[in-house]
């Protein structure tokens, strides 16, 4: 196999253009190896084979800088840069991260999992090489969804000042995760259609030089593309089509549902991991729909990511214009959604919990300031999320539960929930952000609350004594089992709670337990720092209370193991109770 002979990018630069199409069909099966035993982002990564062997054929890395965006299209790039192994040897899986990493290899610049970045990071690595006198291009790859989200906008109008090397590929397979969203996708569609030369540019209307490939999984039109900008003296845009899943037919009819797919058969394409059991996705989209129909004020506003609540395309075209994807723009949706809330309607606006972190100005300025009743859905906002290190869950709540006005929800069972976010689309009073459960869907047989408008009242679930445990939210089932065990320790139940409300402390509750409890401990499935429980050990400071936090350490987690991360803060019952008792 030629496969074989190819350890860095020099290796390929001695092939011909045949020879360079058969890696290209090495490359896929060394991908379908990974992806269908693995699971990981497919149509990304087999739309951009021949763009990635032509970038590495021209292209002299790492001395000219290639930066991926979102870096889910790297893995042919990692093929060719010395890390093939991980695709084609099972045992060398776990070596690499779906991500350009620069811990693994000189040929990786950034460790990048969000999207929109890379036209920004590149302009700052050719500035430094203009700055430092060095030479060498500088490579912007990006894909055409991505750039619907602001910060590629403002990379893009920034370029052109540079007036030097600086080259940006935009590699334009007609989709994002799901299908385009905005204006911008109209003249992308032109350009399409017209090969490049429409009057109406938005490459050239940001001053930048623009080239078009009619075949952007052509090696031949590619390598001559590429190596036309190569070594130029200002910003160039090179706008390349390209097919999304190319070369295998299940990823290239369904390109949503395969941009991301779970472990599956190769010869049929069917998933080999059966999802089993109800999802909060499903029931939120369908309580969702019910609530839409019965009330034409409900809108729901997703941002590229319908199917984190149970949208799918079916789904979206039921709801219809009640449904919004605002494309990779979670900053444009958190402010729509404000505005939608002052003009009456009720917005719902949900994503993951890492790309809420793009939206904390948003958050505060539009919405909380403005005071306006929206309602955020935090999804896989927990240690039991995704566990990339780009996509961690467990900062939310030290960033959402600091802002003023915004009120802060954790539900602790599948009823909580829904009563919570029924709620929070009927009542016009404040902001509300619902931390969607994590860790499985529970069903409790108790009277649940349906109105929570006297914010930050907990709910006593155990009255007990001596000690209190407040578990909140996907932690509340871990309180359960730690309350179990602090009886069988020490003799004597304790106080169960469950605090319901992040954002706020129920000052009363705290006096009471004053009363008949010397021990004070927090669960919190998120870093401690800026968190929940330093709210309560702070209010409890002056006095003779002794309060013990458990929760996630600050730090960048990267493909873990729940039970490892757990254990290693503590977080079982056994090592809290041999902790404290």
């Amino acid at each position: 196999m030629l496969i074989e002979t190819i350890h860095s990018p020099v290796d390929i630069k001695q092939l011909d253009i045949t020879q360079l199409i058969a890696l290209a069909a090495e490359i896929r099966s060394g991908l379908m190896n990974r992806l269908s035993k693995r699971g990981g982002h497919f149509g990304p990564n087999y739309g951009i084979v021949e763009a990635t062997i032509a970038l590495h054929f021209v292209f002299d890395s790492p001395k000219d800088k290639i930066v991926f965006d979102v870096s889910h299209q790297c893995y042919t790039h990692k093929i060719l840069t010395g890390r093939s192994s991980a695709f084609f040897s099972e045992e060398h899986f776990g070596d690499v991260s779906g991500y350009t990493n620069p811990a693994e290899s000189e040929h990786d610049f950034f460790n990048v999992g969000h999207t929109s970045t890379s036209v920004s990071l590149a302009c700052g690595l050719a500035k430094s090489r203009d700055l430092m006198g060095e030479s060498g291009n500088v490579i912007a790859v990006i894909g055409d969804g991505s750039l619907s989200g602001g910060e590629a906008l403002e990379g893009l109008d920034f370029a052109a000042e540079l007036g030097s090397n600086f080259i940006i590929v935009v590699n334009d397979n007609d989709m994002s995760i799901a299908e385009n969203h905005g204006g911008l996708y109209q003249n992308l569609n032109a350009l399409r259609k017209s090969n490049g030369t429409c009057a109406c540019n938005l490459f050239r209307a940001m001053g930048l030089d623009y080239r078009f490939v009619a075949d952007g999984n052509d090696i031949a039109q590619l390598i001559a593309a590429f190596s036309a900008v190569k070594d130029t003296d200002h910003p160039t845009v090179v706008h390349i089509v390209t097919q999304k899943g190319k070369g295998y037919t299940p990823a290239e009819t369904d390109r949503e549902n395969w941009h991301w797919h779970v472990p599956f058969d190769p010869e049929t394409g069917h998933a080999l991991q059966l999802g089993g059991g109800e999802s909060y996705g499903d029931l939120t989209c369908d309580f969702l729909l019910k609530k839409m129909k019965a009330d034409p004020k409900v809108v729901t506003l997703a941002a590229a990511v319908p199917v984190c609540i149970g949208f799918t395309p079916e789904k979206r075209k039921e709801a219809g214009k009640q449904f919004v994807d605002a494309g990779i723009a979670e900053e444009h949706a958190v402010a729509m959604a404000s505005g939608i809330a002052r003009g009456g309607g009720k917005p719902v606006f949900a994503t993951h919990s890492s790309f809420f972190q793009r939206t904390y100005d948003q958050l505060s300025q539009d919405l909380c300031i403005n005071r306006n009743p929206a309602t955020l859905l935090v999804n896989t906002a927990s240690v039991y999320g995704m566990h990339d290190i780009t996509h961690l869950g467990i900062f939310d709540i030290a960033m959402m539960s600091n802002i003023p006005n915004l009120v802060y929800l954790a539900p602790t069972n599948c009823e909580e929930y829904f009563a919570m976010l029924d709620w929070s689309i009927e009542q016009n009073s404040f902001p509300v952000a619902i931390r969607m459960p994590c860790n499985g869907v529970f069903h409790t047989d108790r009277p649940v609350q349906t109105d929570y408008s006297a914010l930050n009242r907990y709910q006593v679930t155990q009255q007990g004594s001596g000690t209190a445990v407040l578990a909140l939210g996907d932690f509340y089932q871990l309180g359960e089992a730690l309350a179990k065990k602090i009886a069988e320790t020490t003799g004597t139940a304790p106080t169960l709670i469950n605090p319901r409300y992040i954002t706020g402390l129920d000052e009363q509750l705290f006096r009471e337990l004053s009363d008949h409890h010397s021990v004070v401990i927090t669960l919190e499935d998120g870093i401690l720092d800026g968190g929940f429980g330093e709210k309560i050990a702070r209010y409890y400071g002056p006095t003779d209370m002794k309060v013990y936090c458990y929760g996630l350490k600050k730090e960048f987690l990267d493909r873990y193991s729940v039970d490892e991360v757990l254990k290693a803060n503590h977080l079982t019952p056994e090592q809290i109770c041999a902790d404290i008792y």
